[in-house]
């Protein structure tokens, strides 16, 4: 198991460092600079040239990623040159926002998930099943960025049931930051719906076939005491997985949502830096990211590891496994 851990985390920190490497490259073609944004429309070249100069962004590329990496080991981000302000103070500050966006909206999905999974499971390839599915095929077809307008024309606007912008923040108050944070938390949710709900289905269907549930029924129980204590569990083990790996996505993929609702969060932090040239606090917000998303898959491995003993028996399997002469296998292969 140990090592097991020790060969994801190599490969988590290979990815971190791809993406940092691949952001650094992407944000090199943007066009302008941050010193031009800080000085604005009526700064000449010679200026401009002398604030890129002290910020040290006249440097080679790989000189000026070389020394934010060795900075970024040592847990420094560096500091945004258009506010002032340490990056790592800037993403402590916003991460509330955005982490309670992402588990808001994932606690949602799930719920709502699991019911139209167990409804469509119970009753498979009826009429009910079928709405279900219809419903979340649309939820599947509508993006963020549409499902957005469309809660706040109908429920913000329409119905006046909650505020089309604006965030309160959980310690001032927390009946009004649930309001705040529920239109935005539900069209984060709507494509997790129905993704969740295929994969829990086809696992509910498929493990309602199986001997030991046909016995549990044999026995008397009802319906749903074998549906919720003898079904559930093993169906769930993909979902779990699928859980896990998105809530490190949706953390990261906000931005379009914040902005939407004008929520300070990372996204919106993301966005306005692009906006001023702010390469630092984009590079560090992006790598925060990644670590955030690739730790969390690698706790949702190992985790799905010790929930599922099928996974560890077939590991130790591998293990024991003897391997194949190349001989042996020639003679295998002539056979």
């Amino acid at each position: 198991m140990m090592i097991t851990i020790a060969r994801r985390a190599g490969y988590a920190l290979l990815v971190v460092l791809l993406v940092t490497m691949l952001t650094v490259a992407l944000l090199s073609l943007t066009p302008g600079s941050v010193a031009a944004v800080i000085l604005g429309e009526s700064a000449t070249p010679e200026r401009i040239a002398a604030l890129n100069a002290e910020l040290g962004l006249d440097r080679p590329l790989w000189e000026q990623y070389g020394t934010w990496l060795l900075n970024a080991l040592q847990g420094d981000l560096g500091t945004s040159p258009v506010t002032g302000v340490p990056v790592m103070d800037a993403i402590m500050s916003r991460l509330p926002v955005t982490l309670e966006l992402a588990v808001l909206g994932l606690a949602i999905a799930l719920a709502t998930s699991i019911l139209l999974a167990v409804l469509s499971a119970s009753f498979p390839n009826n009429p009910i099943d079928r709405g279900i599915v219809a419903l979340t095929s649309v939820f599947l077809a509508t993006p963020a960025f549409v499902a957005g307008p469309i809660l706040i024309l109908v429920f913000a606007l329409t119905l006046r049931a909650f505020p089309v912008f604006g965030w309160v923040p959980l310690a001032d108050d927390v009946a009004m930051n649930l309001r705040s944070a529920f239109l935005p938390a539900v069209a984060v949710a709507i494509n997790e719906i129905a993704a969740f709900h295929r994969v829990l289905r086809a696992d509910l269907i498929t493990t309602l076939r199986e001997d030991f549930i046909a016995a549990a029924r044999a026995k008397g129980m009802s319906r749903s005491y074998v549906l919720f204590r003898h079904a559930f569990r093993p169906s769930s083990f993909s979902l779990v997985t699928i859980a896990g790996i998105n809530l490190g996505r949706l953390i990261g993929g906000t931005i379009v949502i914040e902005t939407l609702f004008g929520l300070p969060g990372l996204g919106l932090l993301i966005a306005t830096s692009i906006q001023t040239r702010d390469v630092i606090t984009v590079q560090g917000v992006v790598t925060f990211i990644a670590v955030v998303y690739v730790g969390i898959n690698m706790l949702v491995d190992v985790a799905y590891g010790l929930l599922d003993p099928r996974v560890r028996t077939a590991t130790r399997a591998r293990k024991k496994k003897p391997a194949v002469s190349a001989p042996h296998a020639q003679k295998a292969v002539a056979a």
